[in-house]
This record gives structure tokens, C-alpha cells and sequence, in this order.
């Protein structure tokens, strides 16, 4: 299918595949894709985990070596989008030159929130995003031993892994009442807690940052019981913010995240959207996402490149993440909004190992898999199929999986 031009705006996971997709729906025309970014796309959950540790180069995380872009004939060009002219069809370049597209994408991604304390400008305060944040914190490292980590969500909690394996004193200074507030019920938030404080590391709960505090560098942080945390380095975790300046400029319909529909096109027919800066309409869960995950970003890439070649199909698939702390491999299965009851498989209150599910009005939804991979694979096929599931032989560590989901699905035939 050779119908022009495609212009991919940002060098991203969703970016990477869209240029393998494309070819093999049938795209013979030209593939333009515009980073930000001197790289090629590569893998970004390693940054705050094995990168950060120095145990991978930039060039191990390339998502696709610079060979595979050739065969597929995509040009990359290296440069800041300033703005989209949907009449024209072409984007604007920061240098002042515009490339001119049939069919645009947005990857944009989103980027770290900003604190807005004093203080926060301060040398030695680092935000966690791209590979030259790493790299930033690493140099840091040489002078600093000891680091405030604000936010204990996932990022937060791995950096602190990665650091406490390269010997650094770290606190962790968290806002709510546990770790993992947003995304984990508080028996997940507890085990995590607990690794963390095994590992060394000071986790403070409840903590209300007022000030971070230094002469030209920062040296500590500034609690609001007046406690002070000394510290050569504070890395920022409080969540993101998708970029959606460039489409909300350009008059396309923005609302946390480019609002796309199930084929991953934007309010204008020949500009699509997909990855961390997309909300789409997920029918599983009954509402809109904005997802900040790989798999989400490649799923919703595989379309978009579909619908571009015209051949339609929804986004699909079950949302699912990882994370990396320690010699922890937690899997999650799904989404656990709005769960009003859990099953435990383990006990998280011992050992490095469990699995807990979660419940909504009686339909499993979700799954938190902790070193448990047989548990994953389980979930997400249960979920996807919308099996109903007896809860104790669930929590039964005795009980074998595939015979329970076989079980589930004789069952579920038997009622129809």
C-alpha cells in the first residue's frame, strides 16, 4: 500500500512498532519518524532498574538495532516538532523546517511532574525520564551518598532498589499513608514496604514534604514535622503528565491524554495517537484510560498501523505491567479500580512470593503477581475469558492453575 507519507512524532516503544508494523500491514510508502531525542527508540523501564545500576549501555536497551530502521526505509530525523498545520498536513520544525505528511502519529509520551516547592531548582534534584536524567544521577553519584527518593510509587521504589544496590544510604519519602497507595491494596503496599526496609532503605509514610534546602546544591530535605533528611542527591517521583500541548495547539480533542477512539485516531481523520499520551475507551473496564505501560503502547501501535492501512480493528488487549526491585519480579494483570475484595495466594507477609487477585462485584479484574509467573499467565487468561472462580480453591496453594482455569471454562460452556 503506497499512499505517501507517514510522519511519526516522538521515538518511543509505540514509535519502534508502528515502524515494524506498518511494512507488515501492508505500508510501502515512506516512514519519517521524529525524536527529540540523538537515539534510536529504545527500552525505557530499565533506566530507573538495570541502566541506573550500569548493568546495560544505551545501545542494549535500542529497541530495534539502526540496520532494522534501513530495511524498513524509515527516516529518522533528529529534532523538537514546534507545531502541527492540519490544513497544510505538514509539522513545523524548532530549526524552521516542516515535513509534510498523509497520515501523522503521535508518541509523545509524557513527562515527570514538576515539584513546586522551594528549593526544587536547587543542583542535585533530578527527575527520572530519559536516558539523560540517568545519566545526570549517575555522574551525581560520585559526590553523593546519600539520597531522598519523593514518591513511592513504582518509580520511586525501583530507583531505590537500583540504588541501594550500588550502595547509597536512600530515603523514601511518601505523601499517603503506604507505599503504593494508587495501584496496590495495602497487604501488597505492606509487603513492599517491608523488602524495601530489609533492603536498608528509611521508608517514611505520611510524610509531607515543605522545602528542600541548600546552598547552590542541595543538602536535605525539609519535612513539615520539621524533621530534616540530609542529602547530596533528591530524586522526584510524583507521577507524570502526558504532552499534549502539541495537539491541543493544533485543535485536536485533548482530555487527560489525545482522545482517541478504538482505532487510535485522533478528532482529525489523518492524525492518530497511540502510547502514554493517548485516552482511548477501554469496553472491558467501561470507561477511559490513559495507560503508562509498554504492552498498552505497543497494542495500541498494532492498530493504529492497521487503521492507517485500512484495515480497522479495536484496541484489545488486557492492560498489564512489570516492575523490577531487588530479585522481585512483580507482574499485574489488569486493572484493580473500583476491586471491593481480594484473594491472596501466598503470604506476602513472609517470604518473596505471592500472588493476590482482585474482585469487583464478584468478577475477577485483576491480578498482583509476586515471583509468580504461573499466576500471571493464569490471570490474564481468566480475566480476558471473564471466568467466574471459586475463591478458596484460588487462595489454595495446592491448587493447580490450568486445572482451575480448565475447571472455569467447562463451567462457564455447561451454563450457556
Amino acid at each position: 500500500m503506497d499512499n505517501g507519507r507517514v510522519v511519526i512524532v516522538g521515538a518511543s516503544h509505540a514509535s519502534a512498532q508502528l515502524c515494524a508494523s506498518l511494512p507488515q500491514q501492508g505500508w510501502a510508502g515512506e516512514i519519517v519518524l521524529i525524536g527529540d531525542e540523538p537515539s534510536l527508540p529504545y527500552h525505557r523501564p530499565p533506566l530507573s532498574k538495570t541502566y541506573l545500576a550500569g548493568k546495560t549501555s544505551l545501545d542494549e536497551l535500542l529497541i530495534r538495532k539502526p540496520d532494522f530502521y534501513e530495511k524498513q526505509r524509515v527516516t529518522f530525523v533528529q529534532a523538537h516538532v514546534a507545531g502541527i498545520d492540519r490544513a497544510w498536513r505538514e509539522v513545523s520544525l524548532a530549526d524552521g523546517d516542516t515535513v509534510s505528511y498523509d497520515q501523522l502519529v503521535l508518541c509523545l509520551g509524557a513527562r515527570p511532574r514538576r515539584l513546586a516547592l522551594p528549593g526544587a531548582d536547587l543542583a542535585g534534584v533530578h527527575y527520572l525520564r530519559d536516558a539523560a536524567d540517568i545519566e545526570a544521577i549517575r555522574s551525581g553519584l560520585v559526590d553523593a551518598h546519600r539520597a531522598v527518593i519523593i514518591g513511592a510509587g513504582y518509580i520511586g521504589l525501583e530507583t531505590a532498589a537500583s540504588l541501594r544496590h550500588l550502595g547509597v544510604t536512600v530515603s523514601v519519602l511518601e505523601a499517603a499513608d503506604r507505599v503504593l497507595q494508587r495501584v496496590t491494596a495495602p497487604e501488597v503496599s505492606a509487603f513492599y514496604d517491608r523488602v524495601h526496609r530489609e533492603e536498608g532503605v528509611d521508608i517514611r509514610a505520611d510524610a509531607g514534604v515543605v522545602a528542600l534546602e541548600g546552598e547552590g546544591h542541595v543538602s536535605g530535605v525539609r519535612l513539615a514535622d520539621g524533621d530534616l533528611i540530609p542529602a547530596e542527591m533528591v530524586i522526584v517521583g510524583v507521577g507524570v503528565v502526558p504532552n499534549v500541548e502539541l495537539a491541543q495547539e493544533a485543535g485536536l480533542a485533548v482530555d487527560d491524554g489525545i482522545t482517541i477512539d478504538a482505532s487510535g485516531r485522533t478528532s482529525d481523520p489523518h492524525i492518530h495517537a497511540a502510547g502514554d499520551c493517548a485516552n482511548y475507551y477501554d469496553s472491558r473496564y467501561g470507561r477511559r484510560l490513559r495507560l503508562e505501560s509498554v504492552p498498552n503502547a505497543i497494542e495500541q501501535a498494532k492498530t493504529v498501523a492497521a487503521a492507517i492501512c485500512g484495515k480497522e480493528k479495536e484496541i484489545s488487549a488486557l492492560p498489564w505491567f512489570w516492575s523490577d526491585q531487588y530479585d522481585l519480579t512483580l507482574q499485574i494483570a489488569g486493572l484493580n479500580t473500583g476491586y471491593d475484595e481480594i484473594v491472596l495466594r501466598g503470604d506476602p507477609s513472609a517470604g518473596r512470593g505471592f500472588a493476590c487477585f482482585y474482585f469487583g462485584d464478584g468478577r475477577l479484574i485483576a491480578a498482583d503477581c509476586v515471583n509468580r509467573p504461573q499466576e500471571f499467565v493464569f490471570a490474564k487468561r481468566a480475566i480476558a475469558a471473564g471466568l467466574v472462580l471459586d475463591r478458596a480453591t484460588l487462595a489454595d496453594p495446592s491448587t493447580e492453575l490450568l486445572a482451575l482455569l480448565s475447571a472455569s471454562v467447562t463451567s462457564a460452556a455447561g451454563a450457556l
